[in-house]
């Protein structure tokens, strides 16, 4: 807990030092496959905007653009790389061949909107972006879909910490609450996408 206080003290240090440059770099980290988790990135920008040291809209904005450039990273590594090649060297990274599997599952039983919807849930956020790339999806909405996921979560995570300030315990509670809230309607979201899918795909051609 020292530590995770003391890393907390150095993030917010290197945004005030940084700005939002700083932002950007960090949240492309954590949107990459780097084990850096947004909780502590955003949250202190938003505790120094509500110092007045920041804007809260450009915190969000960095954090989008941010978020947006290391999904995009990955969504290149895997149509640069191949499955053969992420199976091989992804566990280095954390991605073991079962999380892949797992983040595949998701993107193959969700379709594009998993872009979105993955980018809110813990343990598929880092990932998704994998097999958008492996499955060739559209770029267009491929950083639609990822700007609308990662922006929601950036706005919760940037209002904790205007609200809450630098408590990182309170943070934790509320990022974790703030998911619970988000859960059922992503399960609807998912639901209706799904349902107008297959209504579509049955359609009689015109």
């Amino acid at each position: 807990m020292r530590l995770l206080h003391a890393a907390v003290l150095w993030i917010v240090a290197t945004v005030g030092r940084l700005g939002y440059p700083g932002i950007v770099a960090l949240m492309f980290l954590e949107s990459s496959f780097f084990p850096f988790p947004s909780e502590v990135v955003i949250p202190p920008a938003g505790y120094l905007a509500s110092r007045g040291e920041m804007s809260l809209v450009w915190v969000i904005v960095a954090g989008i653009l941010g978020s947006l450039l290391g999904a995009l990273f990955n969504y290149g590594l895997a149509v640069w790389l191949g499955r053969p090649f992420l199976h091989r060297y992804g566990r280095y990274v954390g991605l073991t061949p079962r999380a892949l599997e797992r983040v595949e599952g998701f993107f193959r039983r969700h379709g594009e909107i998993s872009t979105f919807v993955g980018r809110l849930v813990p343990g598929v956020r880092q990932y998704i972006s994998f097999p958008a790339g492996l499955a060739r999806m559209r770029l267009v909405p491929f950083c639609l879909y990822t700007c609308l996921g990662a922006g929601a979560w950036v706005v919760v995570l940037a209002a904790i910490g205007y609200f809450v300030g630098n408590n990182q315990d309170l943070v934790a509670a509320y990022s974790r609450r703030a998911f619970w809230y988000l859960a059922p309607a992503l399960a609807l979201l998912c639901g209706v996408y799904a349902w107008r899918h297959r209504r579509r795909a049955g359609a009689p051609p015109e």
